[in-house]
C-alpha cells in the first residue's frame, strides 16, 4: 500500500479526472444543443456563431499556451524555496524571512509602477520583461552567497508583480477587444485555473524527481529558467501588443517624461477612493492573497511539526496534493457559473451577483479551513485543512479576476490591479517580520480573522450594491 501522501494524490487525483470528464461530457452536450439552435435559427446564425467560436477558441488557446509556461516556471520552485534557504544553504529560519521580506518588498514597490507601464507602453512588452526578470532572479538564487540571493529576490519580486496584473489585463483587453461575452471570459479563467492546477502537480512532481536525481533543491530552479525563456519566445510569436485605454505606444501621453508615472497612479487612487466596492475588491486581494503568500512560508514547518521527526516528509507529493485540490476549486467554479442563474434584482448583472457571492462564500471557507489547521495538532487532520484552503485558491483566481474584468475600467485594468499589491505586500512584510517561525499559529489565526472579515466586507458591500444596481460595469 502506498504511504500516506502519495495515496492522498491518487486519490484526489482519480476524483478529479473523474470530475473533469464529467466536466467536459456536460459542456459537450450544451455545445450541441446550441449548435442546433443556430441551425434551426438559419445558416446566417450559423457563420456568426462560428466566427465568434473560432475567435473564443484561439485567444483561449493563446492564453493558455503561454499561461501554463509562466505558471509552470513559477511552480517549479514552489516546493523548495525555503528548504533551499533553510537547509541547503544553512541559513537561520530568520534570515530566511529576511529574504522572503526582500521579495514582497520589492513586490510592493514595483506594483504600482508596472500595473501603469503595462497600461501605457503594453501588456506584452511587459510580460516579455516578466521572463527576463524571472530567468535572472532563477539563476541568482542558484549561489549561497547573500548579496546575489538579495538581488535574486528583488528581480523575483518585481516578476511577481508582473505575472499577476499585467497576463490578466492582457487577457481581458483583448476579449473586449474582440467582444466576447462575459460568460466565455469567464469560461477562459476558469480554463487558466484548471490548467494552472495541471501544471503545478505535474511541477510538484517534477521538482520532486529532480531533487532526488540531483540531490540540490537548487535543480528545480534551472529547469525554471529554461521554460521562461521558452515563454519569452512564445509570447513574441502568438500574443498581439494591447494597451489601456487609448494611450499606446507613440501616443503624446508617451512622449510624457513621466518614468514613473505620477499622473496615471493619482488617477487610480482618485477612482479606488471614491468607490467603496473598489476598496472592498482590494481588501479581498489584500486579505486572500497575503493568507497564500504566508502559506507559503509555514505550509512546510507546520506540517513538520505535527508529524513524527524521524520521517522526513515528501513535499514534492504534498505541493502536488494541494495543486489538485486547486484545480478540483476550479472545477466546482466552472460547474456553479456553468450551470447556476444567480437569483437577482431585475436591474442588476445577475454574473455579477453571483461572482460577489462566490467572493464572500470563497473567503469564508477559507477562513474556516485556517481555523481548522490551527485548533488541530494532528498532521493528517492540517494537511487536508490545507487541500480545503487551495481548492479556496482555485476558485478564487476566477472569481476575483471576473470581479476585476467587470468593475475596473480598460485603461486603468493593470494600475488598479497593481495599486491592490501594494497593502498586501505590506501586509505579508509586517507578518514576517513579526517572527512567522516563532508564531505560526497566530500568523494563521490572524489570517483566519481577516478572511472571516473580508467575507462580511465583500456580502456588506459589493453584494449589497450590485442588488441595488450602484455598480455600473466598468469593462468600456
Amino acid at each position: 500500500m502506498p504511504p500516506f501522501y502519495e495515496l492522498q494524490l491518487i486519490l484526489l487525483t482519480s476524483f478529479c479526472v473523474v470530475s473533469l470528464l464529467l466536466e467536459r461530457h456536460v459542456s459537450n452536450k450544451k455545445q450541441a444543443r446550441a449548435k442546433e439552435h443556430h441551425i434551426e435559427n438559419g445558416n446566417g446564425h450559423v457563420g456568426g456563431a462560428s466566427g465568434a467560436a473560432s475567435a473564443i477558441a484561439t485567444l483561449t488557446r493563446q492564453y493558455l499556451i503561454v499561461y501554463a509556461i509562466v505558471m509552470g516556471a513559477d511552480w517549479l520552485q514552489g516546493p523548495y524555496v525555503y528548504s533551499l534557504y533553510r537547509e541547503q544553504y544553512e541559513f537561520p529560519e530568520r534570515m530566511v524571512a529576511i529574504l522572503f521580506v526582500t521579495g514582497f518588498m520589492s513586490a510592493g514597490f514595483a506594483a504600482p509602477l508596472v500595473g501603469a507601464w503595462a497600461d501605457k507602453h503594453g501588456r506584452k512588452r511587459l510580460c516579455l520583461v516578466f521572463c527576463v526578470t524571472y530567468a535572472l532572479a532563477c539563476f541568482c538564487i542558484l549561489f549561497p552567497y547573500l548579496p546575489l540571493l538579495l538581488i535574486g529576490r528583488l528581480l523575483g519580486g518585481i516578476s511577481t508583480s508582473i505575472l499577476f496584473s499585467a497576463f490578466e489585463s492582457w487577457l481581458i483587453s483583448s476579449a473586449n477587444t474582440l467582444a466576447i461575452p462575459q460568460a466565455d471570459l469567464s469560461s477562459i479563467m476558469g480554463r487558466a485555473t484548471l490548467v494552472n492546477g495541471f501544471v503545478a502537480t505535474a511541477a510538484g512532481v517534477a521538482s520532486n524527481q529532480l531533487v532526488g536525481m540531483t540531490s540540490s533543491f537548487a535543480s528545480p530552479f534551472v529547469a525554471s529558467a529554461g521554460l521562461l525563456c521558452l515563454g519569452y519566445f512564445v509570447i513574441r510569436r502568438l500574443w498581439r501588443e494591447n494597451f489601456g485605454g487609448s494611450e499606446g505606444a507613440g501616443s503624446k501621453a508617451d512622449s510624457e517624461p513621466d518614468m514613473l508615472q505620477i499622473r496615471r497612479l493619482r488617477q487610480a487612487w482618485k477612482i479606488v477612493r471614491e468607490d467603496p466596492t473598489l476598496l472592498v475588491l482590494g481588501l479581498t486581494q489584500t486579505c486572500f492573497e497575503g493568507s497564500m503568500y504566508l502559506f507559503v512560508f509555514v505550509w512546510v514547518p507546520t506540517l513538520q511539526e505535527a508529524a513524527p521527526p524521524s520521517i522526513p516528509l515528501p513535499l514534492g507529493y504534498i505541493f502536488s496534493s494541494f495543486m489538485v485540490s486547486m484545480m478540483l476549486g476550479s472545477l466546482l467554479y466552472t460547474a456553479i457559473v456553468s450551470h447556476t442563474h444567480a437569483p437577482s434584482t431585475p436591474n442588476a448583472d445577475p454574473s455579477l451577483t453571483l461572482h460577489a457571492k462566490l467572493s464572500s462564500l470563497v473567503c469564508a471557507v477559507s477562513a474556516l479551513a485556517l481555523a481548522v489547521s490551527v485548533s488541530s495538532r494532528d498532521e493528517h487532520v492540517r494537511f487536508f485543512a490545507f487541500c480545503a484552503f487551495e481548492a479556496c485558491v482555485g476558485m478564487y483566481y476566477p472569481v476575483q479576476g471576473m470581479l476585476r474584468g467587470t468593475l475596473i475600467s480598460n485603461e486603468h485594468r493593470a494600475t488598479l490591479s497593481s495599486l491592490f499589491r501594494v497593502p498586501l505586500n505590506i501586509f505579508v512584510v509586517v507578518s514576517l517580520l513579526t517572527g512567522v517561525s516563532s508564531a505560526r499559529q497566530m500568523v494563521l489565526t490572524a489570517s483566519s480573522c481577516m478572511l472571516a472579515f473580508s467575507s462580511l466586507m465583500t456580502g456588506a458591500v459589493i453584494l449589497n450594491r450590485v442588488d441595488h444596481n450602484e455598480v455600473p460595469p466598468r469593462t468600456a
